[in-house]
């Protein structure tokens, strides 16, 4: 069965040695193998016709496969490193045995570089390195297998990874330069594998057939334990392989012919296949981090725009009831130094003081409810109350500021549910804006009206209006922006508390100038519909 990817640890579920295969893939799969089998039945009736003088592209082949194959050696090296894995270190010494094998099989090859090849190695010299090279892929792949399915105390490597991958490979070198040396050192010693430089004798047909039962039996394991994209794309290669080998060893008339070219360019193609889904999956990979990366600075960005509008809010907030404490603060003073304390003033200051200290108390846990998840405390209110409540809170203000109140209150206006403080908020921010819109005016009256009335059939109105200078046309889309403010000494957040409380809330807040003079903010709550 194949694992799912949540069942892999963290730190291995995107490798492409431990990832299942997708539905996708799997039919990439499919769709090349039925490609490969097609052209191997358009292949096969002319696979005998001979191909002559065309030795002289042997070197651009086998350059091509060492390249592949020697990448794909490294890449999988890199994954014996992240994943420790034994059976890994097979597969990549495979690919690395088979990569540096094409060396001395192209240097020795009749024809290509001299009659007898450039190292002079005799007639059976090249077809003993081939008959390595053909046999070597699967067994590697086959062991790789039966390693991959052992315990993980079992399969994972005890020693340095620095010091047991160069060992490695320093073993395989050598293992390739001991076969080259025997290749060359005397042809009378080697098996009689070729009959001439274009025929084989009949003890070649022992190596494709054993290449072949060792990829069905590396096959038929793959299929039965397949469980990484890695494990699909090795079927594939090894079905290629049993091409090029079908190919080589039984279809074609010997060397140079279109069978021969044949099994050659499929023996390309297995050499490229895992090199392109590493490739493939490497590029995912770093698409993936890149994405995550993005993401994850973007998620911080927000975070710590979040808590600079968090502190923002609070302290915008907060220097309401603060600058009101102070104010009755130093009125209860004054009403202490008379001559005749007054000390019911005095006490009315400090009971002010009193509420403004709970005031800010409360406004700091609203600023925080609507900044985080959760249940609200909300039950049904009645917003004549609240606006009443406010116009109190604020009556210093207005009185220092020489602002008239007129009220145009609803008294039938139906109840509403939300949150007493956060509403309170909006309408003390509203008047208090009112408040200071009208602080320069100097040629009319400073009118401050306030109106509550009913909107639409289940909408409630407050309106907010004053007569001040207005706002500037091309301000209108930005006042409700964090820390866009047009006030010398304002922090730019208000309003946009005001928005986020009102829109929690179901309704809708926005803001219109007068015909004459000022601006009106109008903010809508839907009605409590249990409560009526």
């Amino acid at each position: 069965m194949l694992r799912l990817e949540n069942e892999l640890p963290d730190d291995r579920k995107f490798l492409v040695s431990t990832v299942p295969p997708s539905r996708g893939q799997v039919r990439l799969a499919v769709w090349v193998l039925l490609a490969l089998v097609l052209a191997l039945i358009v292949t096969v009736p002319f696979a005998r016709v001979p191909l002559n003088d065309t030795q002289i592209l042997l070197p651009a082949y086998a350059t091509a496969v060492l390249m592949a194959e020697l990448i794909t050696s490294a890449l999988l090296f890199v994954l014996v490193a992240i994943q420790r894995s034994r059976a890994m270190l097979v597969l990549a010494a495979g690919y690395l045995s088979t990569a540096l094998l094409i060396i001395p099989w192209v240097l020795t090859f009749p024809g290509v570089f001299g009659p007898s090849g450039l190292l002079d190695a005799g007639l059976q010299g090249t077809a003993l390195i081939a008959a390595v090279r053909r046999i070597g892929l699967p067994l590697f792949v086959l062991v790789y297998v039966l390693l991959k399915d052992s315990s993980p105390t079992e399969g994972d490597l005890s020693g340095p990874v620095n010091r047991i991958v160069p060992g490695s490979i320093a073993a395989v070198v050598a293992a390739i330069c001991g076969l080259t040396w025997i290749s060359v050192s005397d042809d009378a010693l080697l098996p009689r594998l070729m009959t001439d430089t274009s025929r084989v004798s009949a003890i070649w047909s022992y190596v494709p057939a054993t290449a072949s039962i060792l990829c069905l039996a590396a096959l038929a394991l793959l299929w039965s334990r397949r469980r990484s994209v890695l494990d699909l794309w090795l079927m594939v290669v090894l079905c290629v392989w049993l091409i090029e080998t079908f190919l080589l060893g039984y279809i074609s008339a010997g060397r140079f012919s279109v069978g021969w070219w044949a099994g050659r360019l499929y023996g390309l193609m297995s050499a490229s296949l895992v090199l392109l889904v590493l490739l493939s999956e490497t590029t995912t990979l770093y698409a993936r981090l890149a994405r995550s990366v993005s993401s994850e600075r973007r998620t911080r960005e927000a975070r710590l725009t979040t808590m600079e509008v968090l502190s923002a809010s609070i302290a915008h907030e907060v220097n309401q009831p603060l600058t009101s404490m102070v104010t009755h603060a130093d009125a209860g003073l004054r009403w202490l130094q008379r001559e005749q304390p007054d000390l019911d003033e005095t006490k009315a200051a400090l009971k002010s003081i009193v509420n403004d200290g709970h005031r800010a108390a409360k406004i700091i846990e609203s600023v925080r409810t609507v900044f985080r998840k959760g249940a609200q405390d909300r039950f049904p209110l009645n917003v004549n109350g609240l606006i009443q409540d406010v116009l109190g809170q604020t009556q210093s203000d207005v009185r220092l500021s020489r602002v008239a109140v007129q009220t145009e209150l609803d008294g039938d206006l139906p109840a509403v549910t939300g949150n007493p403080v956060q509403l309170q908020q909006v309408l003390t921010n509203l008047v208090t804006n009112a408040i200071d819109a009208m602080s320069t005016v100097t040629d009319r009256a400073r009118v401050l009206r306030i109106r509550s009335g009913i909107h639409e059939p289940h909408c409630i109105v407050v309106s907010v209006e004053d007569a001040g200078t207005g706002l500037d046309a091309k301000h209108e889309d930005r006042i409700f922006e964090p820390f866009f403010t047009t006030k010398s000494y304002g922090l730019g957040m208000g309003l946009m508390i005001c928005q986020s409380i009102v829109e929690s809330h179901g309704g809708r807040l926005w803001m219109t100038n007068n015909l004459r003079h000022g601006a009106t903010f109008h903010f809508t709550l839907p009605v409590d519909e249990t409560a009526a």
